[in-house]
């Protein structure tokens, strides 16, 4: 390899380094200048919008203050709640409470008080008549009805005093009585002065400068103007203060930020000359050292193609020696090509997600241009979520397609809706976030008011088309609209709150917002209470059950509840009715039975709108309210009762008494006649029949001298040894110690019975 090489290749790339280096220069210049301006744009901001808020909340505060005073000081109610003259202990009162309220703020010129059924004016120095006042021209025009309400734009007040010139107030009207009265004015007038002196001590004059103007444009107040005149600047911010309709426009006055920008190319320019100097040594001394690695490289190419020529035994074409070391190359590159789409994928996939969630956004403008297919984003970019699901999804999808047909489908219904979103001034971007449901996030290409109209025809045409070719139902909630990526949260919310009311939707295509409660939701212990009074209803027979159930479910729509929190009532309602009821027969507890239970409940799972569910319950309850009323009416309850406790009564010393021994009786369920006894004398079957069995053996014991094991038998137990642990846990002594100690003290025993008697 001769010296001509390394000659080539170290002049072969001089040109393009110094272009290089020159573009790279000029744009490292404008770069700087955009950083410096936009920087100084950001720090003009922050100082800007601390002063409009600072003047905001020194205003707000201000008429805060007053009305709050005005409203509790009884005085002003006494002079507009008594007809005729009022006293003179309420002028001075409130005279005395307009000069606190006007000596309270350095910013308050002055507060008076206008009485239209007296035409006169009450200031803290007393009552006036309005003929001769000073602010009378106010007056008039507050009486005429055009000024429009809340703070007025800046006008001039004559001060009633001859040594002061007239001075620049901003002014606020109060109805009085506050709130909305109709009896009188409350005029707040705030100097335009110390607005001023706010403005001034809060903008550095060497620097910036600040222009005010009003809702007309016209200037209400440049900043230190009287001492540098015209500014010179160029304005870099601009701040709307609501409160008084003013708007503020601040930048950097002129030779300022231009200089220091200037100093700071001067100093990169000098650094690019340098570093093109260091660049060019640094360029002839790589090239000079990598000159030997380099032709040891194409030495060891060439021993490569030696060797390969041995081991084949016959020459090899250079050419496909290189095509096969580029096939190679390619395949690699094919393969990284792939997997760097997929990371794409991926990365789309979670940015979608963390835009419907409202995480990781510190740069998710960014991400938007780089990974998503809308085009045009900015912080002002107006966003609608809009959720679609397939109705019927296990049964009516996944049973009638196999899977690479529910695929192609889904694929097709995004391409059906970027189809019918291109000619209507939108973008759309869909993503799958579940099995049956997809996401569907619109960007309005232009702001305007029409978009939820566009979206809501889109949705519907959509949905028509793929029911009508496709034979797929679907259901599509609409979020309102989000102004900016950051709102993009509560659009997907409010479309996700859509689709959780699917019950309650009226139609396939709803639009959030729409049909939402007046009032706040009930509480889960209200409906509780509500089915509580409904199985109350039936378990008694009455015919109101049924309007009790209206009001449940009239309920349930009112209030917009989700469609799981219905079933779980519903779910509920049948439990509490299972407890309640079941046990009357074996016939309820067959129709009560959890497998029928589950049954119902899978059937109001797969109904598609409330009514539906509202009248299989109906149905189903109605046959199982024929049924109770069937049961109950065999044999009256409180006969069954007085009947059951009667025979108990007499066969208490029956071993074979029991619970079972009942049901055989009286043709009744065990449970029912425990139920019975629970509700009727409040306590269990055991313990009323341990109650009657106790009492006859202190008689048998104190008035006979039967054995313990006699007593037992008498009583229907079979030995003794369970008879005496029975009375021990119930009188806390043994029979024999019970024997003895009643017939220790006869007298005792005498008074005992006189008492029982």
């Amino acid at each position: 390899m001769s010296r001509t090489w390394y000659y080539r290749l170290l002049f072969s790339y001089f040109p393009i380094f110094f272009l290089t280096v020159t573009i790279l220069i000029f744009i490292a210049f404008v770069f700087i200048n955009d950083i410096s301006r936009e920087e100084t744009r950001k720090a003009d901001r922050i100082s800007s919008s601390y002063l409009v808020d600072n003047l905001d909340r020194t205003i707000r505060d201000i008429e805060l203050s007053v009305t709050e005073a005005v409203q509790s000081e009884q005085a002003y109610k006494l002079y507009f709640n008594n007809p005729g003259q009022a006293s003179k202990e309420t002028v001075y009162t409130i005279a005395q409470s307009l000069r606190e309220l006007t000596n309270s703020s350095s910013w308050i010129q002055s507060i008076y008080l206008y009485d239209k059924e007296n035409d006169s004016a009450l200031t803290s120095s007393g009552a006036r008549e309005i003929e001769g006042f000073a602010d009378q021209n106010w007056i008039d025009r507050t009486m005429s009805g055009s000024l429009a309400p809340g703070w007025q734009p800046v006008r001039v007040y004559d001060v009633e005093s001859v040594q002061r010139t007239p001075i620049r107030v901003l002014t606020v009207n109060k109805d009085m009585p506050l709130p909305f009265g109709t009896d009188g004015v409350l005029v707040i007038n705030i100097k335009m002065s110390s607005i001023e002196q706010s403005i001034d001590s809060m903008v550095n004059g060497q620097l910036s400068f600040m222009t005010v103007t009003d809702q007309k444009g016209q200037v209400v107040y440049n900043a230190h103007s009287d001492s540098e005149g015209a500014h010179g600047g160029q304005p870099l911010n601009t701040l709307h203060l609501e409160r008084l309709g003013w708007t503020l426009h601040s930048g950097i006055k002129a030779g300022n930020l231009f200089g220091w920008v200037s100093v700071i190319s001067y100093v990169w320019v000098f650094i690019a000359a340098l570093t093109v100097v260091c660049a060019i040594i640094y360029i002839v001394y790589i090239t000079r050292r990598n000159y030997k690695p380099i032709q040891i490289i194409m030495n060891r190419i060439e021993a490569h193609q030696i060797r390969a020529l041995e081991q084949s035994g016959s020459s090899v074409d250079e050419m496909k020696l290189i095509d096969g070391v580029l096939e190679n190359l390619i395949n690699h590159m094919m393969d990284y090509d792939e997997k760097s789409r997929e990371n794409a994928l991926l990365q789309r996939s979670k940015l979608f997600n963390d835009l419907l969630h409202g995480e990781n956004l510190d740069r998710a403008t960014e991400r938007l241009k780089d990974l998503s297919p809308l085009t045009d984003t900015d912080q002002s970019s107006h966003f609608t979520v809009v959720l679609g699901e397939i109705n019927r999804y296990e049964k009516g999808f996944q049973e009638r397609y196999t899977r690479g047909e529910q695929n192609t489908l889904k694929f097709a219904l995004m391409n059906v809706l970027q189809e019918l979103t291109r000619n209507t001034g939108m973008q759309c971007w869909m993503e799958w976030v579940s099995a049956d449901r997809i996401a569907i996030l619109f960007q309005s290409l232009e702001p305007s008011e029409d978009m939820t109209d566009r979206i809501c025809a889109v949705a519907e045409e959509f949905r028509s088309w793929v029911e009508q070719n496709l034979r797929i139902s679907l259901s599509l909630g609409i979020g309102p609209i989000a102004r900016g990526v950051g709102a993009i949260r509560d659009s997907y919310t409010a479309a996700e709150a859509v689709m959780h009311r699917k019950l309650l939707m009226n139609g396939d295509v709803v639009l959030a917002g729409a049909g939402e409660p007046s009032q706040q939701l009930l509480e889960t212990y209200t409906y509780l209470q509500m089915i509580a009074d409904f199985v109350k209803r039936f378990r008694m027979s009455s015919g109101q059950w049924r309007d009790l159930l209206e009001e449940i479910f009239t309920a349930f729509e009112h209030n917009m509840l989700p469609d799981d929190d219905i079933l779980s009532l519903v779910e509920a309602m049948l439990q509490m009715l299972r407890r309640e009821v079941a046990m009357m027969s074996e016939e309820l507890q067959e129709k009560l039975s959890e497998d029928n239970l589950n049954m119902w409940l899978k059937s109001m799972k797969e109904a598609e709108t409330l009514e539906d569910i509202k009248s299989m319950l109906f149905d189903d309850l109605t046959e199982l309210f024929r049924t109770y009323v069937s049961v109950t009416e065999t044999k009256s309850y409180r006969a069954l009762v007085n009947e059951m406790k009667t025979y108990i009564e007499e066969q208490f010393a029956n071993p074979d008494l029991s619970l079972k021994h009942l049901s055989d009786r009286f043709q009744v369920s065990g449970k029912h006649a425990s139920y019975l006894f629970k509700t009727e004398f409040n306590m269990k079957f055991v313990d009323f029949l341990t109650e009657l069995r106790m009492k006859e053996v202190e008689r048998l014991l104190v008035h006979t001298d039967l054995s313990l094991q006699d007593i037992a038998l008498k009583v229907g137990y079979a030995n003794g040894i369970t008879l005496g642990r029975v009375f021990k846990r119930v009188t806390g002594i043994t029979p024999g110690d019970y024997r003895r100690l009643k017939r220790e003290h006869p007298a005792s025993n005498h008074e005992e019975k006189e008492s029982s008697g």
